[in-house]
């Protein structure tokens, strides 16, 4: 219980959900309070068995607990036992409550309603990923938020989209020189209140030009021209079909790059173009052993069941876009039929397909690892993915985030979004989103009016 003499200003209830989604959110609450319901410790309890992302985190979260109260005393509980943690600078505490013994979210409410009660000088607020929990805790009067500490942004539109227009006034004092990997390049005057940083991509439309920032100093960046897939022969034989995709070819093209991401809705050409990048890569210039293609097992409509047969084949009915665009990739201007069959064969040697669950462990070398859909992805498994790479290893996300299907996951706070804002100042990662459509006119008419 608490001791309403030492109760904060204000207190956090928080439900299962924020800590089987973020285990470390006991320690973001800054200089405010938190308390932990009965139910959501039996919760845990119940939860943390197997092997599952869902386990592991109960188990983490309960391996947190047992740290804070491994030398506490009954009247420190009263009191609330420091939550410290990562900051030292956070003064915020951890009480526990039981209001009664009903189980699940009915008692996670009534510790909440107690407490608003009881507590009369303290701003009690429920904490929840649950959308219905909030909605019957509002419904009953009470405060209640979704936990925001995951968001990489608040607003999606300040997502960058790893393009950027070079002012005039910025093109005008820009001079050609020799960049330090011996290419010819420009060196661009910083526009005022501008962060652009490496890895990005920049465009002068007057002039035509288009480059990527390789790095900056106080004042200037100094970008390299991009090469124009747009006209002639590209990857493996495919042609960017616009601005974008001439970006996102350069990107995936090149070896400075280690961490690529492309955001877009269907239609704009992701995989296409990371298979041809990656097949040009791998079969061409020996760059890559193989392609590991991966993605989250997530079903749209109704679950079918288990599936027979090998890793490999079981990923099979989940990488339905691989095989749309490999049979593209895999049919050669010349050869005839035989030509045809030989490169699939060959193309097939060369790409594995991989299941999330088996990547704990791995490290792959000299792999271009493919994550699909993975706006779908935690940032826990985010980050579990892409430190699997090892030496020559290249990673590559690719997404769409108004297709989230994962429960609790957001826009904002997507493993995808996370990614492309913690990676963006690296100068070894690139971004590019993707807005127009190359598939179809009824597919471009349908993402805007459907």
């Amino acid at each position: 219980m608490i001791n309403p003499a030492c109760a904060p200003e204000r207190l956090y209830v928080l439900d299962t959900s924020v800590l089987i989604h973020d285990p470390t959110a006991l320690f973001r609450f800054q200089e405010h309070g938190v308390c932990l319901p009965m139910a959501v410790l039996t919760e845990l309890d119940a939860a943390k068995q197997g092997h599952s992302d869902i386990a592991r985190s109960a188990r983490q979260a309960s391996r947190f607990l047992d740290g804070l109260l491994s030398d506490t005393d009954r009247a420190a509980l009263t009191a609330g036992v420091p939550l410290a943690g990562a900051d030292p600078g956070a003064t915020g505490r951890l009480w526990f409550h039981h209001a009664d013994d009903r189980p699940g979210d009915t008692g996670i409410l009534a510790s909440a309603d107690q407490l608003s009660r009881e507590l009369r000088h303290t701003r009690v607020t429920l904490v929840s990923k649950d959308v219905n929990l909030r909605v019957r805790a509002l419904a009953s009067g009470l405060r209640a938020e979704d936990y925001r500490s995951d968001r990489v942004t608040e607003d999606l539109d300040l997502l960058h989209s790893g393009i950027a227009t070079i002012p005039d006034a910025q093109w005008e004092e820009a001079r050609e020189t020799l960049l330090e990997s011996g290419h010819e390049g420009w060196r661009i005057p910083l526009p005022p209140e501008t962060g652009w940083f490496p890895g990005q991509c920049l465009h002068h439309d007057a002039s035509g030009f288009e480059g990527v920032v390789r790095h900056t100093e106080p004042g200037a960046c100094w970008a390299e021209p991009t090469q124009d897939y747009r006209n002639g022969v590209g990857p493996w034989g495919i042609q960017a079909r616009n601005q974008e995709q001439n970006f996102a070819l350069n990107l995936l093209m090149d070896p400075e790059m280690d961490f690529v991401s492309l955001l877009g809705p269907a239609g704009t050409g992701k995989t296409l173009l990371t298979l041809a990048a990656g097949l040009e890569q791998t079969l061409e210039q020996n760059r890559f052993a193989e392609i590991i293609m991966t993605r989250a097992t997530i079903a749209i409509g109704e679950d079918i069941g288990y599936l027979p047969g090998s890793e490999e084949e079981k990923m099979t009915p989940w990488m339905g876009a691989l095989a749309d665009n490999l049979e593209v990739l895999g049919q050669p201007e010349s050869g005839g039929e035989w030509g045809r069959a030989a490169t699939a064969d060959l193309i097939h040697s060369r790409i594995k397909l991989r299941s999330l669950s088996f990547m704990r462990g791995r490290t792959f070398v000299r792999r271009l690892l493919i994550l699909d859909e993975a706006q779908n992805l935690t940032s826990k498994q985010m980050k579990a993915l892409i430190t699997r790479a090892g030496p020559g290893t290249k990673v590559v996300c690719m997404g769409n985030l108004g297709q989230i299907d994962t429960p609790y996951l957001t826009e904002s706070s997507s493993g995808l979004s996370w990614a492309v804002q913690r990676l963006r100042n690296w100068p070894h990662s690139g971004h590019i989103t993707l807005q127009r459509g190359e598939r179809s006119r009824l597919a471009d008419f349908a993402n805007e009016a459907l």
